[in-house]
């Protein structure tokens, strides 16, 4: 029967900073190998050590940079819908409410006004997102800048 040992890497942070290898090496049976990584003390220590070694506290980053992948209903407050599913999921379960809401898609814009109510979201929805602004919006330019350019490739479009 095959004896196989355990065998695991002190960090360079415990030795002496040059990454040297220190091994420790229980020898295991193949079939016990999986109950023995459980109990052993060496093992157990080897993976504390790494888990300490690579976790590292996350400063709480807050972006300034808007969500624009997921919004809210603004009839329900249903959350993390991506643009499609907000049109679909308003449109299937909100279209008897006529009370006048702030589009969550156009409010994320850079142009976009957060307090402007539509007085027909469903055909705002309609009209406005039945496609996704990624692919002809650029985030970074400003709306002059845009607009500029629209101007441009209109007269170089054929």
């Amino acid at each position: 029967m095959a004896t196989f040992a355990t065998q695991g890497k002190k960090s360079a942070a415990d030795g002496d900073g040059e990454g040297d290898l220190s091994e420790f090496i229980c020898p295991v049976r193949l079939s016990q190998m999986r109950g023995h990584t459980a109990s052993c003390s060496k093992y157990q220590e080897y993976i504390d050590e790494g888990v300490r070694s690579t976790a590292k506290s996350q400063p709480a980053i807050v972006s300034s940079v808007p969500n624009r992948y997921t919004f809210s209903c603004p009839y329900c407050n249903c959350r993390n819908l991506d643009q499609d599913g907000l049109v679909e999921h308003c449109t299937s379960q909100h279209s008897r409410d006529t009370r006048h809401v702030v589009c969550p898609i156009c409010a994320s814009m850079p142009w976009g006004d957060p307090n402007y109510r539509s007085a027909d979201f469903f055909q705002h929805l309609k009209i406005r997102h039945t496609f996704s602004y990624d692919t002809f919006v650029d985030y970074a330019a400003d709306e002059h800048t845009m607009i500029q350019e629209a101007l441009q490739r209109s007269l170089t479009d054929k």
